[in-house]
């Protein structure tokens, strides 16, 4: 299990990651998401012991990474990004030297290293030089080194990037089947990767969380209209006319005419109604052939783009805000002030018509 709670992490006025809280439990495959400055390599950094945070704690199945750093770092395997390893060893001098870093005992360390290298795909390759392997044979190796030691906790750090869709496909299987035995959290810029994969998602965005969810809720939480994609022959161009016809329909898009004189629209509607019956009988009657229709179904992709840009929004209006409040407050100190000249402009008249009273009373006395 890993428990990130009100960890922030500063360098020097740069706030990385501000005081974001998580869970990830035993034998859940997590994802990791966030555009490019977001915090996520600082957070799988603070995650793996290689930083340490400003504040807060990072328990990894129970141990606190700071104080029992030891203990901690021996529950995780870790799969950095951009695959370091040493490529003038062979595959299976590589895995057993990770296994001695992870003190396998002696006696299970040969059944240990065959097991992983099994598990990984690379029996084959055991006795290659690294440098001589493909980048996805090489994101292998960098994965057995994670998993030598059968840690409960597994990181991975952009595990796919860079490879071919065959390589995916064969590190997606190998990252599914770790989640069966081991609590895995990925990050990873490929979005529809991570909802094949993952069971929950964190996304984080200028240091704070934004959503934690699984990835089929947050693309049900941020699906705010129904849209059905239709593709039509209407020869007697009556599409835009029914809006007419049925009455829940708020908006008829053409989205592309195609070459043998077929039409493809994007038709909407609140969430709450389905009009695919609807269609199916009103269309026909107006004379226009149903060739295709399907519901539009909100991506992880597009739930992610929706969360990150309502949360700038946000920021940006919490900004305004401010901003706003603060004019009103140096607006306010300006009419404090010039209430204040006015009343000493008043005291000094006031003083001005008695020093003249005075001065006559003086006169009219020595008179």
């Amino acid at each position: 299990m890993i428990e990130v709670s009100n960890v922030t992490k500063k360098y020097a006025n740069i706030t990385a990651v501000d005081n974001i809280s998580f869970e990830v439990k035993d034998g859940e495959v997590v994802g990791f998401l966030g555009p490019n400055g977001a915090g996520k390599s600082t957070t799988m950094n603070m995650l793996t012991g290689f930083i340490e945070s400003t504040e807060g704690t990072i328990k990894i199945n129970g141990y606190d990474i700071s104080k029992k750093p030891k203990k901690a770092k021996r529950q995780i395997g870790y799969m950095p990004e951009g695959t370091p390893l040493y490529t003038e060893l062979n595959v299976k001098e590589f895995v057993t030297y990770m296994a001695e870093l992870k003190f396998v005992k002696g006696k299970e360390k040969k059944d240990v290293v065959a097991k992983v290298l099994e598990e990984t795909g690379l029996t084959e390759v055991k006795d290659k030089l690294i440098r001589n392997l493909s980048r996805g044979y090489k994101q292998r190796v960098s994965l057995a080194g994670a998993l030598v030691g059968n840690p409960d906790v597994i990181i991975l750090d952009e595990p796919t990037v860079g490879l071919d869709p065959k390589q995916i496909t064969e590190i997606r299987n190998l990252i599914k089947n770790l989640g069966k035995k081991h609590t895995v959290i990925l990050s990873s810029h490929i979005l529809s990767e991570v909802s094949q994969i993952c069971e929950k998602v964190i996304i984080i965005n200028k240091g704070k969380i934004v959503a934690v969810d699984t990835p089929e809720n947050l693309e049900k939480k941020t699906q705010n209209k129904n849209t059905i994609i239709i593709t039509v022959e209407d020869q007697n161009e009556k599409m835009q006319t029914i809006k007419e016809k049925i009455r829940e329909i708020e908006d008829i898009k053409l989205l592309k005419e195609n070459g043998d004189g077929t039409k493809q629209y994007a038709i909407t509607s609140n969430e709450k109604v389905d009009l695919r019956k609807d269609l199916f009988e009103v269309l026909p009657k107006e004379g226009i052939t149903v060739l295709e229709l399907k519901k539009d179904e909100t991506t992880l992709e597009d739930a992610f783009i929706k969360l990150i840009d309502s949360d700038l929004l946000k920021k940006a209006e919490e900004k305004d805000k401010i901003q706003n409040e603060d004019k009103d407050k140096n607006k306010n100190k300006e009419k404090e002030k010039q209430k204040e000249k006015n009343k000493d402009k008043k005291q000094d008249k006031e003083k001005i018509k008695d020093k003249i009273k005075n001065k006559e009373k003086d006169k009219g006395g020595k008179k």
